[in-house]
């Protein structure tokens, strides 16, 4: 079978401890790679940019973050959103109020924004956890878009705290068609990515995944809390903030503060919830499902509308919309609750075996 390790010998503890020691992953990953880089700028069209693909690679950015937080180290948390503000109104201030100011470097400090008020609201962790820590991050949701529409000075004084944010151009090379944004937004995912995986593979992930599976024991075999816990939520909301400048200036182009609201921070912790709580890999196929779901529903439910004559309007089908997210929420809780990313490791494991008995 295509799927089988028969022969594949390693040698040394690299070669054991690589992030793909599967030959038939590496090749997995590398054909993906090209379809991304090569295939998708030369095949697809506006639409598939502009509506799928750049949102899904910076909710999987969002969703990362999140993951780190609340799947690798064990601190619930329902301020993502409040987070991808704070990078998206960060940039744009580097980008208005910094002449000649680098876009890339707009896009790391607003990363760097978010992480410091990532720790500010995550200091609750160190006396709270729970529900109670998950109050504590909705706090962050409240105040910080609060924030953005009482101090005009965060928006360059609009008055309504809307922001359009300027066009991106690196190295004199302006990044105006969608097939440029997507390609810069891919590479931006693909090297967190890449830096995350790794990242939880190291003394800090699994100093992160100790504390969240006890605090108690990890900090009596030396692991200190408070540094363990705030780093999660400074790389946490490093990723969120960097997702926000994204989603700004390669989705967008102009936001405001109630776009970031707590409905998007509930749909990025769906995404982590349906993909895989504690996953990389989970985080892109949760962002993948939770985008893909409503526009499958809103090309088959008003077919079989017509089909079987039934009165389906516009809200109909988006009150049909939230029962199905519901009802999957309920699905992989109970069923799966390690979600899309623990059903393909499965799918794995029977290729490995099949067609013998598992």
């Amino acid at each position: 079978m295509f799927y089988r390790e028969t022969g594949q010998f390693k040698t040394s503890y690299a070669a054991d401890q690589q992030i793909f020691p599967i030959r038939q992953d590496r090749i997995g990953v590398v054909l993906l790679l090209i379809a991304a880089f090569v295939v998708m700028p030369l095949a697809a069209s506006n639409y598939w940019f502009n509506a799928i693909l750049i949102p899904f690679l910076i909710f999987s950015l969002a969703a990362i973050g999140l993951n780190i937080l609340t799947g690798y180290a064990g601190q619930l948390s329902l301020g993502s959103a409040a987070f991808m503000a704070v990078g998206a109104y960060a940039a744009y201030n580097f980008q208005v109020r910094v002449e000649g100011m680098p876009i890339l470097v707009s896009f790391m400090l607003a990363g760097l924004t978010s992480a410091g008020v990532g720790i500010l609201f995550g200091l609750p962790s160190l006396r709270i956890k729970g529900f109670y820590l998950a109050v504590a991050t909705l706090a962050a949701q409240f105040f910080i878009v609060w924030c953005l529409t009482k101090f005009p000075y965060l928006s360059n004084n609009s008055s309504s705290g809307v922001i359009s944010v300027p066009g991106i151009e690196i190295l004199g090379i302006k990044f105006d068609a969608p097939q440029e944004r997507y390609l810069l937004v891919l590479a931006i995912v693909a090297l967190l990515a890449l830096v995350a995986k790794n990242m939880v593979r190291s003394t800090t992930g699994r100093a992160w995944m100790a504390v969240r599976d006890m605090d108690v024991a990890a900090e009596v075999i030396g692991i200190r809390l408070m540094r363990t816990k705030l780093l999660a939520f400074a790389i946490s909301s490093f990723y969120c903030g960097v997702a926000g400048a994204l989603y700004a200036f390669c989705y967008l182009g102009s936001v405001e503060p109630d776009g970031f609201s707590l409905d998007l921070s509930f749909k990025i912790l769906f995404m982590i919830i349906v993909g895989g709580v504690g996953s990389i890999l989970g985080s892109f196929l949760g962002a993948a499902f939770i985008l893909l779901l409503p526009i499958f529903l809103d090309i088959f439910l008003p077919w079989l509308s017509a089909l079987l004559q039934l009165p389906f309007d516009g809200a109909t089908v988006s009150h049909i919309q939230l029962m199905v997210f519901g009802a999957l929420i309920m699905f992989f809780l109970i069923v799966e609750p390690h979600g899309l990313a623990r059903l393909w490791q499965i799918g794995k494991e029977k290729l490995r075996l099949w067609p013998f008995p598992h």
